[in-house]
């Protein structure tokens, strides 16, 4: 999983290497069904509305541009500020944690090349921890 082909000169982002869009859209479909179906995804579901499927696009929008895809979030919203977009809910250790559940089993779930999960798994739980905005 080298980002950089040496060859072409060109630079293979993350969004590239999970397979694009069909994949992309696969890992945050699933997401948000793991999170509307699993007892402990409650916290995560908790503070999101009724409905998923505005959430769902906005974060397949968002990781889109933050995987090195087409910038689809700032596009349509601005830039992200993701912190200050989150303030109207309530996101502390248990919120995190549910999240993280569900991105991670669907991330788990969808994509094959468990370097690439790895890759991701970090960088992932440090922004689910930047959302924290109460103890």
């Amino acid at each position: 999983m080298d980002p950089a082909d040496a060859a072409s000169g060109q630079t293979t982002t993350l969004y590239d290497l999970l397979g694009g869009e069909p994949a992309l859209r696969k890992l945050t479909r699933r997401m948000y069904e793991l999170m509307a179906t699993l007892p402990e995804a409650a916290a995560a579901r908790n503070v999101h509305p009724p409905d998923l499927a505005g959430s769902e696009q906005k974060f397949f929008e968002f990781m889109s541009g933050w995987l090195g895809g087409p910038p689809l979030f700032v596009e349509k919203r601005g830039p992200p500020m993701l912190r200050r977009r989150h303030f109207v809910a309530k996101i502390g250790k248990p919120e995190i944690a549910a999240w993280l559940r569900c991105f991670e089993g669907a991330m788990d779930e969808t994509v094959a090349d468990a370097k690439l999960r790895e890759a991701l798994r970090e960088p992932i739980r440090r922004l689910a921890h930047h959302m924290q905005n109460t103890d």
